[in-house]
C-alpha cells in the first residue's frame, strides 16, 4: 500500500497531496494536505518501526508539561500522524529566550526517580530507563556505559576508547554531584527539533524523554550550536546554573549524544569523545 493509502486506512480520509519533509532519520516524513485545507504530518516506518513510542513521548509531554509539541492524531508502530506546525524564520535571539522560558518550565516538572516509567528512544536507538534514586548511577550505567557498549558491539567504537570511557565512569563523582530533583527533559535538543515562527518557538518535535539532571539537556543544546548566549542568559535568570557547567560538565554530558552519533554514523564523531576524555585525564 502506498503512503496515501496507509494514511487513508488509518484516518478514513485520503490526503490530496503528500509533500516530503526533511529529517527522516528513521522514517519517511510527509506533509499531508487534505481537501478541507487541513495539514498534518505523517511519519511512515517499515514493519519493524516503533513510531508508537514516539507517539507516547509526545503524549506524555502534552499531558505532563506545557511544552509545545504536536498533538498526535494516530500513533501506531508503522505510522504516526500529528499536527503540522507552521514555521517561519530561524532561531532569533527572541526565539532563544522564548525557548529558555519553555525549557526552564519543563525542567521544573519532577518525578520521584531518575529514568522513566518505561524505556524510550533517541532516534532509532533504545534508551533504557530503569528508575534510580541516584543520577550519578543512572548516567554512568544507563547512558554513558550503555551507549558506549552498543557502539562497541556495532564495531563503531574502538576497544581502547571503551576502556577510557570505563575509566571515566569510575571517576564521575569528581565532576558530577546529585541534582536537587529529577527533571523531565525533551532529550534530543538540537536545532532540527526546534521549530520557530515569527521570532517565537512554535514547537518541539522528536523527543527522547526521561527524568534527568537538566544540565544534560542544556549541554546537548550547545553541541551543534542550537542555542547561544540569549538562551543561557534567560535560562539562568529562571534556573541559575551551578558553577562548572560550561567549564567541565557540558563536555562530560555531551559524551552521551556523541556516543549516539558514533553508533549511528561512525567515527566522524570519535574525535570529540577522545578530546573530552583527554581533557578529563582519562
Amino acid at each position: 500500500m502506498d503512503a496515501a493509502g496507509r494514511i487513508e486506512a488509518a484516518l478514513g480520509r485520503r490526503p490530496e497531496r503528500l509533500s516530503p519533509l526533511s529529517g527522516g532519520c528513521i522514517a519517511e516524513i510527509y506533509r499531508a494536505d487534505f481537501a478541507d485545507g487541513e495539514r498534518l504530518v505523517a511519519k511512515l516506518a517499515g514493519s519493524r518501526g516503533d513510531l508508537a513510542l514516539e507517539a507516547y513521548m509526545l503524549g506524555y509531554l502534552r499531558k505532563h508539561s506545557d511544552l509545545p509539541v504536536p498533538a498526535v492524531i494516530h500513533g501506531a508502530p508503522d505510522l504516526l500522524v500529528m499536527d503540522y506546525i507552521e514555521t517561519s524564520g530561524g532561531l532569533t535571539a527572541g526565539a532563544e529566550r522564548h525557548a529558555a522560558e519553555l525549557l526552564a518550565a519543563l525542567h521544573g516538572v519532577s518525578a520521584p526517580s531518575f529514568g522513566h516509567e518505561r524505556d524510550t528512544l533517541i532516534g532509532p536507538l533504545s534508551q533504557p530507563n530503569p528508575q534510580s534514586a541516584s543520577w550519578l548511577d543512572f548516567f554512568r550505567d544507563q547512558r554513558l556505559l550503555a551507549m558506549a557498549g552498543v557502539a562497541l558491539e556495532a564495531g563503531r567504537l574502538p576497544g581502547a576508547t571503551m576502556a577510557r570511557i570505563e575509566a571515566l565512569a569510575g571517576r564521575l563523582g569528581e565532576w558530577i554531584e546529585e541534582p536537587g530533583q529529577p527533571s523531565l527533559i525533551h532529550g534530543d535538543m538540537w536545532g532540527g527539533n526546534v521549530l520557530a515562527k515569527d521570532g517565537r518557538i512554535a514547537g518541539f518535535v522528536d523527543p527522547a524523554i526521561y527524568h534527568a539532571d537538566p544540565e544534560i539537556e542544556l549541554a546537548f543544546a550547545t553541541l551543534f550550536s542550537t542555542f547561544g548566549a540569549p538562551f543561557f542568559e534567560r535560562y539562568g535568570e529562571l534556573r541559575p546554573l551551578r558553577p562548572g557547567f560550561f567549564e567541565v560538565r557540558r563536555e562530560l554530558y555531551n559524551l552521551y549524544p556523541l556516543l549516539v552519533h558514533v553508533r549511528l554514523f561512525g567515527g566522524g564523531y570519535l574525535g570529540g569523545i577522545e578530546a573530552t576524555l583527554a581533557k578529563l585525564g582519562c
